[in-house]
C-alpha cells in the first residue's frame, strides 16, 4: 500500500501581519461598543450603527481575510 505524504501546507501570518489585521478589526469592534453611548429611546440610529460595525468587525475577517471555505482540509 502507498502512501501519499502530499499534505496542504499550513500557511500562517506573521506577527506584523496578524497585528495590521487585529487592530483595525478590534477599533471597529470597540467602535462598535463606544457606538452604544449615545442610545437613547429617542434616537435609535446608535444601535444600527453598532451592528453594522460589530457585523463588520467579524465579517471582514471570517470571509474577506479568513479560509472559511476550508473546513474540511484536515
Amino acid at each position: 500500500m502507498s502512501s501519499n505524504n502530499t499534505q496542504s501546507r499550513q500557511v500562517e501570518n506573521s506577527l506584523g501581519s496578524s497585528i495590521a489585521l487585529f487592530v483595525p478589526m478590534i477599533v471597529l469592534f470597540l467602535g462598535a461598543i463606544y457606538s452604544l453611548s449615545f442610545l437613547t429611546l429617542a434616537n435609535p440610529w446608535p444601535m444600527a450603527v453598532c451592528l453594522v460595525l460589530f457585523a463588520l468587525a467579524f465579517w471582514i475577517p471570517q470571509t474577506l481575510l479568513g479560509r472559511s471555505d476550508s473546513a474540511g482540509e484536515n
